[in-house]
């Protein structure tokens, strides 16, 4: 599968599993495998203990499980692979998705969520068959040629189901509420999902992948297809019963109120605090950075709350960790060393070997943790990785009118002969072809002979002339004899090895990545998934606007970029008059000013919302643009509006009175992406201190105390402890007194340059008075001595006034400032 959830603790899922296991039994719909998939029913041995269920290798375990033969042979997208004219085209073929637009060729009668298609399941009382991936899946290309591409298949499909694509990108609400009901009946879940509805769009049976045989303990997808059918004819009442039962549990949790025991009282941060650092010590790599064994994420939600644990417990170690994790993933194959960018995740330990696929939404939140890492430590290494994200972004993901593409697939052509995608094709090197390209390309390493420069490139990157991936990350063996680049030692080590001056071995890697990558430019290149998501290009806001903040001599370029995407999201993604944010518009590549909407629009969700008003008030911190900070707190009451639950606290996923979503939810835990309501809870507490307005700190209260039982709280929801510290022991301020003049710029320049969690910076201009947000603080402080003046000032206690620069930068490099040793 192409990811997996981790099981938590929360307050929706183990409150009820608990209540639900002890009055219930099985009714597992009889099936060769019942660990395949399931009816309607709870496995208590899935529920043993709240820990992590993540699976490496697109969702296998190679030292645990064989491979689908099927799924070795082919590797990539039908429709993009080399082939005839389409022999079929169905519905989806009209969608703007490039997923959808996938599978418009299947032979499948396909229909997107649309009531079209719940029309016709209710005329024809048919149970629908409901997929759910993206276009950048691995696992989904699989199940499409094996099973969806199989006529035979095809026609079971056609008989007995209505049968509908969703693109879980596009319509994330559909997905989250059904993978609920996978992670309820089943105990994990991934991609491609797989799940049989009822007309009324009540869930019954769910599963992830199936291969079109039966094979390796795995009922064949048509068989499980048959079986479905032939329970929704003969014994349809005990298959709904159980799939209500279900369906009925996830309502009433998403309107449980919160628990008024496990409020947050003063001092509740803290104790919090100390159980989260308890915990990622605990699960800490201290060998290779990160948490647990493997498949590795990034995880940048929980690095970031464990950067402000550092400034808040002055622990090391707590530092360390984050720093350790960045450092290895930098150095890792999950790092694109040639150009830039970073994959998803790593199947191994120590970030070897990369799922190749590379997302906005991971650019965009690593971009902003190595600009952190740099502001703490002024490492030029942590500041490099975070620009080459930037030079990757802006040549292969960005649309030219500014906004960014959702992200590139992992699998492509080995070579513009083939007809069979690979995964890691793009990526992938064997050892003579790196040689024989130095050899050609000798003159770019001026006094260095192209044979000694080849030998330092492959000792620095790990490369072995029969590969350098081991056969338990490769259990394809699409990567046989190839080299994925890793750095396991460091410059230094290279610069002894070899006897060199540092300038020599960074003149070899660098003339060494060109070459590679002129020559990567020659192969053909992954699917590019042009869709351009208004919540994903908003944490690619937040990433620009801190990389823009680092002091750099790139900064006016990194605030174009920033200021184009601003302009970008509010022409494309904000509908100005029915004030709603669009969920997604649509381009055609990084060349093309092509753009397009659906011809049914789809709504903003939590995450549109609070992801980019995160970016905004990120981007207000690194221009001071006031308008940009009054569009935020326009877009944070329009999200109050639509997405607050009144009765009982916190944001919904999805509006109210949404057609055809049969739950609303509320998640409670960080993955990949930090939670709405993590960000959210973040957003209202600086917005409170920027607009002086409490009826914002009231409702972050409220949104906190409503996760206050989740336990370990910390650990399920870093992004949301690191807000909760915000709450309990107040922001920084920094008021910059004076008018609009090159000495202002500079003080303002000088605080924007540390990672200062929660700072909110105030121009106080004395000339326009009336332009202020915070009239409070327009007129508390004033110029000293007619000269520029900073105040910073800690939940409301202020230090005494600066007005020369360098004690400014010495007083804050004395709090916020960790020299690396």
């Amino acid at each position: 599968m192409c990811n997996s959830f981790a099981m938590f603790k929360s307050k929706f899922l183990f409150r009820w599993i608990r209540n639900y296991l002890q009055k219930t039994n099985n009714n597992a719909l009889a099936s060769p495998n019942n660990n395949s998939y399931t009816v309607g029913s709870v496995r208590n041995k899935h529920f043993s203990a709240p820990q992590g269920l993540e699976r490496s290798w697109r969702g296998l375990n190679p030292e645990k499980e064989s491979i689908p033969k099927a799924a070795i042979k082919y590797r990539g997208m039908a429709n993009e692979t080399k082939a005839e004219p389409p022999k079929h085209t169905n519905r989806l073929a009209a969608s703007k998705s490039p997923y959808l637009l996938q599978h418009a060729h299947n032979p499948v009668d396909w229909y997107p969520w649309d009531e079209e298609a719940f029309e016709r399941a209710r005329n024809e009382n048919k149970l629908i068959f409901l997929s759910v991936g993206y276009s950048t899946c691995h696992w989904c290309h699989v199940m499409e040629h094996e099973s969806f591409e199989n006529g035979d298949i095809a026609a079971i499909m056609n008989k007995h189901f209505v049968n509908i694509k969703v693109d879980r990108e596009e319509r994330p609400d559909v997905d989250k509420v059904y993978m609920q009901f996978l992670l309820m009946s089943k105990g994990s879940g991934g991609w491609p999902m797989s799940v049989w509805l009822t007309p009324e769009l009540v869930p019954l049976a769910a599963g992830t992948y199936f291969p079109p045989t039966a094979r390796y303990g795995m009922p064949s997808f048509s068989m499980v297809l048959q079986s479905i059918a032939r329970k929704w004819q003969t014994d349809r009442e005990s298959l709904m019963e159980a799939g209500s039962t279900l369906l009925s549990a996830m309502q009433s949790n998403q309107n449980a109120s919160a628990d008024g025991d496990s409020e947050f009282q003063p001092g509740s941060a803290d104790a919090k605090l100390a159980e989260a650092i308890t915990v990622h010590k605990q699960r800490f790599d201290e060998e290779n950075g990160g948490f647990g064994v493997h498949p590795k994420f990034p995880e940048v939600p929980r690095l970031n709350s464990l950067f402000h644990a550092y400034l808040v417990t002055k622990d090391v170690d707590v530092l360390d960790m984050v720093l350790q994790t960045l450092d290895h993933i930098g150095r890792g194959g999950i790092n694109d060393h040639v150009f830039g960018g970073f994959a998803r995740y790593a199947v191994d330990r120590n970030w070897h070997v990369p799922h190749f696929e590379k997302m906005l939404y991971d650019q965009g939140q690593l971009m902003a943790a190595y600009a952190n890492a740099y502001k703490l430590t002024r490492s030029d290494q942590f500041l490099g990785y975070a620009d080459k994200i930037y030079q990757y972004m802006i040549k292969d993901l960005r649309h030219p009118a500014g906004g960014f593409y959702a992200g590139e697939d992992a699998d492509s052509l080995p070579t513009h002969e083939d007809s069979v995608k690979v995964e890691g094709a793009f990526y992938a090197w064997c050892w003579e072809e790196v040689e024989n390209a130095f050899k050609e390309q000798s003159g770019r390493f001026l006094n260095i002979a192209a044979d000694r420069a080849f030998e330092i490139y492959a000792f620095h990157y790990a490369m072995k002339p029969k590969g350098n991936v081991p056969p338990s990350s490769d259990p394809h063996g699409h990567l046989m004899n190839k080299n994925v680049l890793i750095v396991r030692g460091s410059e230094e080590d290279s610069c002894a090895n070899f006897d060199l001056e540092l300038s020599q071995l960074q003149l070899v890697l660098k003339a060494g990545n060109e070459i590679l990558y002129e020559l990567r430019q020659k192969r053909p290149r992954p699917h590019l998934d042009t869709k351009i998501i208004c919540a994903w290009n908003g944490l690619a806001l937040s990433g620009l606007a801190k990389l823009s903040n680092c002091g750099t001599a790139k900064r006016a370029e990194y605030m174009e970029t920033a200021k184009a995407l601003v302009e970008f999201i509010r022409k494309h993604h904000y509908d100005a008059d029915r004030r709603v944010l669009l969920r997604s518009c649509y381009g055609t590549g990084t060349d093309n000013t092509e753009l397009e909407q659906n011809d049914t629009r789809i709504d903003g969700f939590l995450d549109d919302y609070a992801f980019l008003i995160k970016g905004l008030l990120d981007y207000y911190k690194a221009s001071l643009d006031g308008s940009v900070l009054r569009w935020a707190k326009e877009l944070q009451d329009i999200q109050n509006k639509l997405f607050w639950d009144e009765l009982h606290g916190a944001y919904f996923f999805s509006q109210e009175g949404t057609h055809n979503v049969i739950v609303r939810l509320k998640e409670d835990h960080d993955g990949a992406e930090p939670c709405g309501n993590s960000v959210a809870a973040r957003n209202l507490v600086l917005l409170a201190h920027y607009y002086d307005h409490d009826d914002y700190l009231e409702r972050a209260t409220k949104l906190l105390n409503f996760f206050a039982d989740v336990s370990p709280f910390g650990h399920a929801l870093p992004e949301m402890l690191s807000a909760l510290l915000l709450r309990e022991h107040g922001l920084d301020l920094v008021a910059v007194v004076g008018p609009d003049s090159s000495d202002t710029e500079r003080f303002v320049e000088i605080v924007r340059k540390f990672y200062i969690p929660g700072m909110i910076i105030l121009h106080v201009d004395p000339q326009h008075p009336d332009d202020a947000c915070n009239q409070r603080v327009q007129q508390k402080f004033k110029m000293v001595n007619g000269k520029t003046t900073v105040y910073i000032c800690h939940d409301r206690v202020c230090r005494m006034p600066v007005t020369d620069p360098e004690q400014l930068e010495e007083n804050l490099m004395a709090n916020f400032f960790k020299e690396r040793l």
